[in-house]
């Protein structure tokens, strides 16, 4: 093995040369070769270079006479070629005996041959007889399948257009079915629109009043049974729209595989009127190697049964769905208006509620009003018996000050000093009564004035939800898609 990375001498592809001796021709002089040497051997040389092209050029070198050189007079005698005067006798092939065993040998070779030609030409001739006969006997029989395969081709062909008729008539009567039920779903979004509207609207209410009461109940119910009776519409059309595209392939595969029978029933009927006078007959090279069938009689009748037996089953299934459609449509409508109905008596009942509610509020509104109005007199009697402790309580302080100048043992505590002090105790504690009665009476008044704006708040509150339910909501849910809408018959 060369070292990795090291030049690859490939010695093995290098031609290996064989002594060869050049002589001349026979008829040539003996005379002319005085002085004269052959070539010596072509010496191996394993310095040839890596190129295919010198692979030919020792068998390019023609074998001709070298010049008499000085540098030959010393070759060996061994290496000279002996000259053909020197030879006593020529060398022969063949004996006298070995030239009559092989005319004897062709002999029976030709005879051999010619007997079995003979016996080949009997051969054929009944070889050709048998064939004709087998060639017809084949002929007829490929007529007669060909006639029976234009039976079985018009038969199922008869079933066919038989079965993409009737296809054809339920895939209409499906089609008009999910047009009453596309008109229907399209009818439903009104009540649901008005639905919503109604949430909407009463979302508009005002504090209490966001109540979630009947009507909201109802409602919401509403729109539950209109968006359910949507999705089941949904699905029933889904299954319509599925239904109608497995008609149209169930069709379609009718129609392409009648398309196909006529075509086959043609060429098979071309086929079995075909005879050997007919024009139009020629040789295709190579057509009974083309294998281009992709059935057998078995899987062939199968498939068109089986295309069959598919359409009935889609139009089984169509039929089907076209009586659920029905139903469901009526039983929708139903569910609808009943609980439309419901609504509006929800409404009815909670609008009463609202202004009876709205009337007693208004009567503990005067109430209140006129409670404020005694509150505030009773404020400014009270403030007016607090101002009136003021004069009294400034003539005890003073004097009490007063008497605190007196002079060394003149400060005496006595009788009309305790009496001055438990005066200015007295004073205060009347002014602290009459504050602390008007703080009580101020936050009753507040109070008051709070519970007055309530009652203006929640009036105008009922108000606002009287308006929203009687003027709004019921002024939109006076109409109601009909019956004949609801089921899709306009």
């Amino acid at each position: 093995m060369e070292p990795v990375g090291s030049p690859l001498t490939a010695t093995y592809a290098h031609p290996q040369s064989t002594p060869t001796k050049f002589l001349p021709a026979i008829s040539a002089m003996a005379s002319s070769y005085k002085g004269r040497f052959p070539y010596c051997l072509l010496p191996q040389s394993s310095s040839l270079p890596w190129m295919p092209s010198t692979y030919d050029k020792p068998a390019a070198i023609s074998p001709t006479l070298a010049p008499f050189s000085k540098s030959s007079q010393g070759m060996a005698a061994s290496k000279k070629l002996p000259l053909i005067a020197d030879r006593t006798t020529f060398i022969t092939r063949y004996t006298p005996e070995d030239w009559h065993r092989a005319n004897l040998t062709n002999y029976r070779v030709s005879e051999t041959c010619q007997h079995n030609a003979e016996r080949l030409r009997v051969d054929t001739s009944r070889m050709i007889q048998d064939k004709y006969q087998q060639t017809e006997k084949t002929q007829r029989e490929s007529t007669k399948n060909l006639g029976v395969r234009v039976n079985d081709i018009g038969f199922w062909k008869s079933e066919l257009c038989r079965e993409l008729g009737e296809m054809i008539g339920e895939t209409n009567a499906l089609t008009d079915v999910k047009t009453r039920l596309e008109r229907a779903l399209a009818e439903t979004e009104a009540p649901l629109q008005v639905a919503q509207e109604c949430l909407l609207q009463r979302e508009k209410r005002m504090g209490i009043d966001l109540v979630h009461d009947d009507v909201e109940k109802q409602l919401f119910t509403e729109v539950d049974v209109i968006r359910s009776c949507q999705e089941r519409m949904q699905r029933c059309l889904d299954k319509a729209k599925a239904q109608l595209a497995s008609n149209r392939v169930a069709q379609h595969e009718l129609e392409r595989d009648l398309a196909n029978k006529r075509a086959a029933h043609r060429i098979d009927d071309k086929c079995h009127h075909l005879r050997n006078t007919s024009h139009g007959i020629s040789y295709y090279r190579g057509v009974e190697r083309v294998d281009a069938t992709i059935s057998v009689p078995e899987s062939w009748a199968k498939f068109t049964d089986g295309n069959i037996l598919r359409s009935q089953s889609e139009r089984a299934a169509s039929a089907k769905l076209r009586d659920t459609t029905r139903n469901l449509l009526q039983v929708t409508a139903n569910e609808m208006r009943c609980q439309f109905n419901r609504v509006n008596v929800a409404f009815t009942s909670r609008i009463a509620e609202t202004a009876d509610a709205k009337s007693k509020i208004q009567t503990h509104l005067a109430k209140t009003l006129r409670e404020i109005f005694q509150m505030e007199m009773s404020i400014e009697a009270i403030q007016k018996a607090m101002r009136d402790q003021g004069p009294p309580f400034k003539v005890a302080q003073t004097r009490l000050d007063e008497r605190t100048r007196r002079p060394n043992m003149e400060l005496c505590r006595d009788t009309a000093q305790l009496r001055l002090v438990n005066e200015v105790h007295e004073i205060d504690e009347t002014v602290q009564s009459l504050q602390q009665r008007l703080r009580d009476t101020e936050d009753a008044l507040q109070m008051l004035a709070h519970a007055k704006s309530l009652l203006q708040h929640d009036l105008a509150v009922k108000a606002n939800s009287l308006f929203i339910d009687q003027e709004k909501c019921m002024g939109m849910r006076k109409t109601f898609p009909s019956t004949a809408r609801l089921l899709g018959s306009v």
